[in-house]
């Protein structure tokens, strides 16, 4: 089934307004009120344990297959530098040049 251009636009404008609804209905519901503290600190660790799949997947898929190749390199060298505290500059060059070594042997 194809889609015209502008039955194309109109679900995206749907969903979108769909979308923007769910979220205000979390701001209705909740309100003033305040969340338990274990709450509180589980809602807090979601941003980084998304980041932290995205990564994983990133790194180690393409298209639908598992790979294993220069990016794990690169992942690699960046958890070290993070682990050392490196600056996020360091880090992001310190994993692109470990990628690219690792390719450029390969």
């Amino acid at each position: 089934m194809t889609m015209t251009n502008a039955e194309l636009w109109w679900l995206i404008i749907v969903l979108s307004v769909v979308s923007y609804g769910l979220k205000m209905v979390g701001f209705v519901v909740v309100g003033g009120r305040t969340m338990p503290a274990v709450l509180e600190r589980c809602l807090g660790l979601i941003p980084a344990s998304l980041l932290a799949a995205l990564v994983v997947k990133d790194t180690f898929t393409t298209a639908q297959s598992v790979v294993v190749d220069a990016r794990a390199a690169g992942l690699v060298v960046a958890v070290i530098a993070v682990w050392r505290k490196a600056p996020f500059i360091v880090v992001v060059l310190a994993a692109m040049a470990a990628t690219a070594v690792v390719r450029g042997l390969t």
